[in-house]
């Protein structure tokens, strides 16, 4: 008996929305590959958002299943960006059986510490100062255009993933990540120089480390390079 593939779950980050891997889950589509892009963005411009997140992630992927997006079986979670941290979360809330985690160009979890705790003062300085009444803005926001255009230089894929970026609160930052323990497989992809250090730590905890040389939002833009490096160890065991 041949065993089912299993789904991929693709799991964007806090502060985008799914345009972000849509392109990405076509490609992996193309391929022959289950794929099911979630929305996450309901309820996360209220603290707590962590729990939030937990709860909307459970629903989206139950109510996949019942619309038969999903595919009955195992399911790998690939999270992008600021989902990474939550990817043992994500997997502890489900009842679906989690195969294993991909961490695309993301943060790793840090049980019990905030992304205060291990980030540069100045960076959390400056969010703040730029936060309005307890919310930060849209992360497109947090950076000169020209610095997201080099990115993704389609105009109409830019806007949709700018319309798309909710307002996180800062409170977001301040939470303590989730504490729930994950011993399954887990692998890395790396898009970008910003996630080099991840990367390395990665590899450090024995982890399948693969580097692209593309940029943050690679999944957009080089679509079917993304695909092609995940689609091993969405299928390992």
């Amino acid at each position: 008996m041949v065993d089912a593939p299993a789904t991929a779950v693709l799991v964007h980050s806090p502060y985008l929305g799914p345009a972000s891997l849509r392109p990405l889950a076509g490609a992996l589509a193309e391929l022959g590959h289950p794929v099911v892009l979630l929305d996450l963005r309901v309820n996360v411009n209220a603290a707590p958002v962590h729990q939030r997140l937990i709860g909307v992630f459970a629903d989206a992927v139950e109510d996949s299943l019942v619309e038969g997006a999903l595919a009955e079986g195992d399911v790998v979670l690939v999270g992008h960006s600021g989902a990474g941290p939550l990817l043992p979360a994500f997997a502890d809330a489900l009842e679906t059986p989690v195969r294993g985690l991909v961490f695309l160009d993301a943060d790793l979890p840090t049980p019990g510490r905030s992304w205060r705790d291990d980030a540069p003062a100045e960076r959390m300085a400056h969010l703040k100062a730029i936060s309005r009444d307890g919310l930060m803005p849209r992360w497109d926001l947090w950076f000169a255009p020209e610095a997201l255009s080099a990115m993704v230089p389609d105009v109409r894929v830019l806007e949709e993933i700018e319309s798309e970026a909710p307002e996180v609160p800062l409170a977001f930052l301040k939470e303590p990540r989730p504490t729930v323990a994950w011993t399954g497989p887990c692998s890395y992809v790396q898009l970008s120089p910003a996630y080099a250090k991840a990367a390395a730590a990665a590899r450090e905890l024995g982890w399948p480390v693969v580097e692209l040389d593309s940029h943050h939002l690679g999944a957009v833009t080089a679509p079917d390079e993304v695909a092609a490096a995940l689609v091993p160890l969405i299928s390992r065991r």
